[in-house]
C-alpha cells in the first residue's frame, strides 16, 4: 500500500472562538486598519480562508489569518464567533516565522485578465458591462498587447467604478477614434489620461479637436513625452491636453487638471477609491 503521509500535513480543524486566538507574534506584519475595512463592507461568507493555528503551551497563536480573524469579529460584532482553524500541534517558534515568510514565495498571484474573465464567467454586472461597452467599440479584452485588444482591465474597472459608465464610454471613443486600436493607446496610463482630460474638463474638452489635434501623434509619441514630463497617466495627460492647446483661442487651463488628479490622488489615500490599484503604473501583462 502507498504511503502518502509525506504530502499530507499533521493538522486536525476546530472551530475556536476568536477570544481564544493569539495573533501578536513579532515576526508578524502590522494589521492594516484600511484593509480590514474595506473588506468588511465587501465581506463574502465563502472568502474565508480556515486559520493557521500552532497550538503550543496549550496556546493557539495564529500564525496565518490575523486579518481575518478581526474581520469576522467587526462584522459579527462579538470576539465570540467561531472560525475554522487548521491547527498544527507539532512547531516550534522559528518554524511558525519560516512558514509564515515563505508562505506566498512560490504561489503565483491571479492577472488582473484572470481575475477578470472569471467574473465574466461568474456573472458579474460590472465585468459583463466593462466587456460589452470595448466590444461595442470593435476592441476586446485581452490577455496580451495586440492591436484593438485591451489588457489593462483593471483599469478600464478603475474608469467605471470611479467614473462612471459615460466616462469609460467616452474613453474608449476618443481612443479608437484617436489611434485606431494601435495597442499603444490602449495601455493603461493612456486610458487613464484620456479619463483624466474628460474628468477634468467635461463639455469643454472638444471630440472633434482632440482627435484632429492630438490624432496628428502616434500613441508612442505621446508615450515619449510624457516620460519626460510626470511619471504615470498624468504626464500622458498633460502631453495630450499641450498638444491640444496648441493654436487655440481659448485653450483648456492646466489647473483644472491637476486640481483633479491631487483629488484622485486624496481619495486614494483616504481609502475610497474603490479598485485597490495604483493611480499610475498599472503593470499589465505583457
Amino acid at each position: 500500500m502507498d504511503d502518502y503521509s509525506t504530502f499530507v500535513p499533521k493538522v486536525h480543524f476546530e472551530q475556536i472562538p476568536i477570544k481564544n486566538l493569539v495573533s501578536n507574534q513579532e515576526y508578524q506584519r502590522n494589521l492594516s486598519i484600511a484593509h480590514i475595512q474595506r473588506t468588511v463592507k465587501n465581506f463574502d461568507l465563502y472568502q474565508i480562508n480556515p486559520v493557521k493555528v500552532s497550538r503550543r503551551n496549550n496556546i493557539n497563536y495564529v500564525f496565518n489569518g490575523q486579518h481575518t480573524i478581526e474581520i469576522i469579529a467587526l462584522v459579527s460584532g462579538t470576539r465570540e464567533t467561531p472560525v475554522w482553524c487548521m491547527i498544527y500541534d507539532d512547531l516550534e517558534y522559528t518554524q511558525e516565522a519560516d512558514i509564515f515568510a515563505n508562505q506566498l514565495k512560490y504561489v503565483k498571484p491571479l492577472l488582473p485578465y484572470e481575475i477578470f474573465m472569471a467574473n465574466v464567467e461568474a456573472g458579474n454586472d460590472d465585468q459583463l458591462i466593462i466587456k460589452s461597452l470595448v466590444e461595442s467599440y470593435g476592441l476586446f479584452i485581452s490577455h496580451k498587447k495586440v492591436p484593438c485588444g485591451i489588457c489593462a482591465v483593471a483599469c478600464l474597472e478603475y474608469i467605471y467604478r470611479n467614473f462612471g459608465f459615460h466616462v469609460l464610454d467616452r474613453t474608449l471613443r476618443l481612443c479608437i477614434g484617436t489611434w485606431e486600436g494601435d495597442y499603444n493607446s490602449l495601455s493603461s496610463n493612456m486610458l487613464k489620461g484620456i479619463a483624466l482630460l474628460i474628468v477634468a474638463f467635461g463639455d469643454l474638452l472638444k471630440d472633434d479637436i482632440f482627435k484632429e489635434k492630438v490624432g496628428v501623434f502616434s500613441a508612442k509619441d505621446i508615450g515619449r513625452t510624457a516620460k519626460e514630463r510626470k511619471a504615470g497617466s498624468l504626464g500622458y495627460s498633460e502631453s495630450m491636453l499641450l498638444v491640444y492647446n496648441k493654436r487655440l483661442k481659448a485653450p483648456l487651463k492646466w489647473l483644472k487638471l491637476h486640481k483633479m488628479k491631487s483629488a484622485m490622488v486624496d481619495n486614494d489615500a483616504n481609502g475610497t477609491s474603490n479598485d485597490g490599484i495604483p493611480l499610475d503604473e498599472e503593470r499589465e501583462h505583457a
